[in-house]
């Protein structure tokens, strides 16, 4: 069902979104990067793409973000998103609905490491993006789960964003009522968690 949901998904995105090789910006994520709660304009990825063009950065960013997805579903979706979009960028946000699920660390661990390797065979430049969660499964679980990322980045090379949510997750007047997800104020600060580590890996326009 996973498998045909995600090619249901890929048909359904636009033609026109794929660009060259070296000008794009996949960005892999739950509901977290996908403009849940808001206008799709409002989302930090949809700021990312304005904040690029004005700086002069010649970048398209991809948003194959879905809402509720876990690191299973993103890994199944990896490779044809790697093959339709051939970004030199990927940014993987993923691991929360795993964490909030109290999924195996192992499982996660594993989902991930799959898709780093995936986008470093076709060359491209990971930045993976940390999350941390509620201690709803003791604190051992917690910071098991947080530390993946930091092993990951170590292992593979990988720029960190150590926590997406960070200067927002406890900040009510950032965040929707649900407590979980960002809202458009918080987008901006968001992004601006992602800018300082995405950066060294962008080229400049000539």
């Amino acid at each position: 069902m996973i498998r045909l949901l995600t090619l249901l998904w890929l048909a359904a995105l636009p033609i026109d979104v794929v660009h060259a090789e070296d000008s794009t910006i996949l960005v892999v994520g739950d509901s977290l990067s996908a403009a849940y709660g808001m206008a799709a304009e409002k989302s930090w990825v949809s700021l990312l793409q304005n904040r690029l063009r004005v700086q002069g950065y010649d970048y398209h960013v991809v948003n194959a973000s879905i809402a509720g997805d876990t690191t299973q579903g993103g890994r199944y979706r990896m490779k044809r998103s790697l093959e339709r979009f051939g970004p030199s960028i990927v940014i993987i946000e993923l691991g929360g609905n795993d964490g909030l699920r109290g999924l195996p660390l192992d499982v996660t661990r594993s989902n991930l490491v799959n898709m780093v390797e995936a986008c470093q065979e076709t060359g491209a430049i990971v930045v993976l993006a940390g999350i941390r969660i509620p201690p709803n499964y003791g604190q051992a679980y917690v910071e098991n789960f947080h530390a993946i990322y930091g092993q990951l980045a170590d292992q593979y090379e990988l720029l960190l964003i150590p926590f997406i949510l960070e200067n927002i997750a406890l900040d009510p007047e950032l965040m929707l009522a649900d407590g979980i997800h960002p809202n458009s104020a918080g987008q901006e600060v968001l992004l601006n968690n992602v800018w300082p580590v995405l950066l060294p890996a962008l080229r400049v326009v000539p």
